[in-house]
């Protein structure tokens, strides 16, 4: 699943008329480098959510034919914040245990590693796998404690702990994860997530190659400007 309902406010003026997703880096939107990415490696069925400006991005993408996947829509009237995006494109999902990216991110993350953990969360305890990178400079603080291959609440004040990292926006989640989300209701994926991490449900990996939260316009630019010169 590709989450693409945000409303991307830090982004304007560029997500009045165009949903974040489909901004442009290195010649391609942002949707598109994360629908190859998952192509390559062996995902082929793909759910994506919408909101704002959401049939920008079903006529941009169709049902996916001409990217050599096969796409389908969770509509939401208004966006449902994470969990709830998850919870009501559920129907549309045929397994237990999926990958979901965020859709305003660059990453050059190769799913294919996630051959394991999906695996290891069809079969057993966890409820969650968590690709975690390095603390940007706008997020010193990071999230999570990774341990060992298990993900830890990162409650302790200490910004430069050695194993505290940020979450990526890339995860595995079982569906039982969101037994207790109502479908069409706004919820945040965060405190799903606490809790399983809590009750020692969530693994995790560190990422350490190209990564870019693209939150601001600068941001974009720069993306863009470095895709173009080293792609």
């Amino acid at each position: 699943m590709i989450l693409a309902a945000g409303r991307g406010e830090r982004m304007r003026p560029l997500t009045d008329q165009t949903p974040k997703p489909l901004l442009v880096v290195g010649g391609k939107p942002l949707i598109v480098w994360h629908i190859e990415h998952l192509r390559a490696a062996g995902f082929t069925h793909i759910v994506i959510n919408h909101a704002h400006l959401g049939e920008q991005i079903e006529a941009a993408l169709g049902n996916g034919a001409a990217l050599g996947v096969s796409i389908e829509y969770s509509r939401e009237a208004s966006a449902l914040e994470t969990a709830g995006g998850i919870a009501t494109a559920l129907p549309l999902i045929e397994s237990d245990v999926f990958p979901v990216v965020n859709g305003d991110i660059y990453c050059e993350f190769d799913f294919s590693r996630l051959a394991e953990p999906l695996a290891r969360l069809a079969a057993g305890h966890d409820q969650a796998h968590l690709v975690l990178v390095d603390n940007p400079p706008h997020h010193p603080q990071g999230d999570f404690v990774l341990d060992g291959g298990r993900v830890t609440n990162a409650d302790i004040p200490l910004t430069q702990h050695p194993a505290r990292f940020t979450f990526s926006g890339i995860g595995i989640y079982h569906r039982a994860l969101f037994a207790h989300t109502t479908p069409g209701e706004k919820a945040p994926l965060a405190p799903l997530l606490r809790f399983a991490i809590d009750a020692g449900r969530a693994s995790g990996e560190h990422f350490a190659g190209r990564w870019v939260d693209v939150g601001t316009p600068e941001r974009l630019q720069q993306l863009d400007e470095s895709l173009r010169t080293h792609v």
